[in-house]
């Protein structure tokens, strides 16, 4: 990824590049405006604005969300803070069935923070939001002084249009549905793991951090009627699954033999006590579609780069009474024994600020 030219001066931010006047502007101009390179950002007004002709062609529902980066380290093998911000939001707009279109970005800044990183968030965010097809139209810049934050956060909000097809909601999981994935779980928990070096582990994971935008348009086309989609991030894949059950009132059945796991995230969860099934993931997703649209969703899927290692991991149940039946709002694992055990919410915390 080669850096934009900038004529911007100094090694590291100071309190000046948040203080509103020449250095903040000089800022802005040379690392933010320069980097991001889009025409409603170069405007610098304090609103970005658009022409709702042009969002109406896309559908006739608007879809905005927000999040926070917190990510430590910064840069962490296959990825770093940047790209995270960009995709965790795109993909929050996809996997409600939403076209992402344009994002925000908030930095708050710590004092001494090199320049040189910044610029190479900045170079990071910019390669990924033109990937997925999105813009970076406007922001707001804060510094702190030292000590009052961990050298730099990061808030992105998105909007997107959903098509009026679309219809993808967390209660609709329905007896008879499957449980879709599109790869590998906790690859992103093992990668911070990694990245921090506290554990000298000799591991080999990189992030799964990327758009999942491209697949699910793809997915959408083949499938209009996906009836639930999350991305598995923090909490994993037994959170969502679980919100899937409580919301919809189903069991949801898994099969453990069935869930892609890489050997080397098998062994970091061993050595450090940890379930795969709660580890963070930034590019997977959790689609819940009726049996017969599975098998050429499931193609679909698999032939796209996003998508290759997709699997079916379980099915809906109806719930039932009984100590053998499925109850309501419950996610039961098929152990690889022939057992089951059950599957909760994540509770606490496994691996603090791993997005």
């Amino acid at each position: 990824m080669q850096l934009p030219k900038t004529k911007f001066s100094g090694k590291n931010i100071t309190l000046a590049h948040g203080a509103g006047g020449k250095a903040m502007r000089d800022l802005i101009d040379e690392i933010f405006v320069a980097g991001f390179d889009s025409p409603e950002l170069t405007l610098l007004e304090d609103q970005a604005r658009f022409e709702l002709s042009d969002l109406n062609k896309l559908g006739n529902r608007l879809a905005m969300t927000t999040d926070c980066y917190v990510v430590d380290p910064l840069f962490f093998p296959g990825g770093d803070i940047g790209k995270l911000a960009v995709t965790g939001t795109v993909n929050d707009l996809a996997v409600g069935g939403a076209t992402p279109l344009y994002l925000t970005c908030g930095m708050i800044i710590e004092e001494g923070f090199p320049i040189d990183d910044l610029q190479r968030i900045v170079a990071s965010m910019k390669a990924t939001a033109d990937s997925c097809g999105v813009r970076i139209v406007t922001g707001d810049t804060k510094v702190v002084p030292r000590g009052a934050a961990d050298k730099l956060f990061i808030n992105t909000a998105g909007i997107g249009v959903i098509p009026e097809t679309s219809n993808i909601l967390a209660n609709r999981a329905q007896a008879g549905d499957v449980v879709i994935i599109n790869g590998y779980v906790g690859d992103h928990g093992a990668a911070i793991v990694d990245a921090r070096g506290e554990l000298a582990l000799e591991i080999s994971t990189v992030t799964d951090c990327q758009p999942l935008n491209g697949l699910i348009s793809e997915m959408l086309k083949v499938c209009p009627d996906i009836h639930c989609m999350r991305d598995a991030t923090r909490g994993g894949l037994a959170t969502v699954l679980n919100e899937f059950a409580s919301s919809s009132e189903v069991a949801i059945q898994l099969d453990n033999t069935k869930i892609p796991v890489r050997e080397e995230v098998r062994g970091v969860c061993e050595i450090l006590g940890l379930d795969p099934l709660y580890l963070a993931n930034e590019g997977k997703l959790i689609a819940i579609v009726a049996k017969d649209d599975s098998e050429a969703l499931l193609k679909v899927m698999q032939q796209h780069p996003a998508g290759e290692n997709s699997c079916i991991i379980g099915y809906i149940e109806a719930p039932s009474q009984g100590t053998k039946g499925f109850p309501k709002g419950k996610v039961i694992l098929k152990t690889g024994f022939g057992g089951s055990r059950m599957i909760d919410m994540l509770i606490g915390e496994q691996l603090p600020r791993i997005c």
